[in-house]
């Protein structure tokens, strides 16, 4: 039996020959109107095959958003599998925006329909949420990292309403391996653990979400890939300062992938990347989504239309990074 190629060695491969850019596949109801579909199972399949086609080849990644197709039932689903399905075989990297999150072996089911070979639902990564705890993700991380797939737990996330929860500050906080102390208990003992969990007492929310990602992806590393296989969600129009978010520690090999939502219609700009994300550039993958899902519906020039938007993104996206770098 053949070993899995780890994700983040298949992101890192995806990056240097298709780029940085990744494309939502995202079915709102105005976009179904604007291309003259049905708000149906059939028109969303219909529209996700239509990005599939305009991005192969142009794009390495895709990202659907699993909720505008679970609006249909058991006929959504289905749709979303054929899909993804296509994504695959077109050869493009299909993250689920699916952000799952449970204990136990309800995570483990999640990680099983996500990212188990075979599944009906099978994509390269899915996104997770871990209000539970990063530790309660486990499952889904062994999962990954046996199947050369990959996950982005939400950590700082572009919407404007999560900076009360995900700036509040821990206390006592969870290290990934379960311990919990308190900086005066912590004074009492110098286990390892107690340290660990010292060290994570002064973290955000977000912050202690992104210390934990970080720190499974240094334990498995094992001196391979030089991107880990667990990454976070950023929200590009966020400082990361304000979660206290230590970037350069998060860039240390295996730098820890960011999944970075918040471009063009959400605000932030390609010029902005290197600013938000500093070292961890290299291992950003920049989502976009609106602004070229729209393109070639209202010019009539279809599906052609959509490709060239997303082929003008990507380059921008490009000369913004090269930029950057000079």
């Amino acid at each position: 039996m053949t070993t899995p190629v780890p994700f983040g060695e298949r992101l890192a491969i995806t990056f240097a020959t298709l780029g940085q850019l990744c494309v939502g596949i995202d079915p709102h109801d105005y976009l179904l109107d604007a291309w003259e579909l049905p708000r149906t199972a059939a028109g969303v399949r219909e529209f996700g095959l239509r990005v599939v086609d305009a991005a192969a080849g142009r794009v390495g990644i895709v990202k659907p958003q699993v909720a505008f197709f679970e609006l249909f039932g058991s006929a959504g689903v289905a749709a979303l599998e054929e899909v993804m399905a296509a994504a695959r075989a077109a050869g493009l990297l299909v993250i689920a925006d699916a952000k799952r999150g449970d204990i136990g072996t309800s995570a483990e089911a999640y990680g099983r329909a996500w990212l188990q070979p075979g599944s009906p639902l099978e994509a390269d990564a899915v996104t997770l949420t871990a209000y539970a705890g990063v530790g309660s993700l486990q499952a889904v991380f062994d999962l990954a990292e046996s199947t050369g797939k990959g996950a982005f737990v939400l950590s700082a996330t572009s919407n404007p309403e999560s900076f009360t929860l995900q700036s509040a500050r821990t206390v006592g906080a969870p290290t990934i391996s379960g311990a919990t102390s308190t900086p005066a208990a912590t004074a009492a003992t110098s286990t390892p653990a107690a340290k660990a969990a010292a060290a994570a007492a002064d973290y955000s929310v977000a912050g202690l979400v992104a210390h934990d990602v970080s720190t499974h992806n240094r334990a498995r590393s094992g001196g391979g890939s030089h991107l880990g296989n667990i990454g976070l969600v950023l929200g590009a129009t966020k400082n990361l300062l304000d979660y206290s978010i230590d970037r350069d520690a998060l860039a240390a090999n295996p730098m820890t992938p960011v999944l970075a939502p918040g471009f063009g219609f959400q605000g932030a700009r390609f010029s902005d990347v290197h600013s938000v994300f500093g070292p961890l550039t290299p291992g950003t993958v920049v989502a976009v989504s609106r602004s070229v899902l729209a393109a070639g519906s209202a010019s009539g020039s279809g599906t052609a239309g959509m490709a060239d938007a997303i082929t003008r993104q990507s380059g921008e996206l490009a000369d913004a990074l090269a930029g950057a770098r000079s």
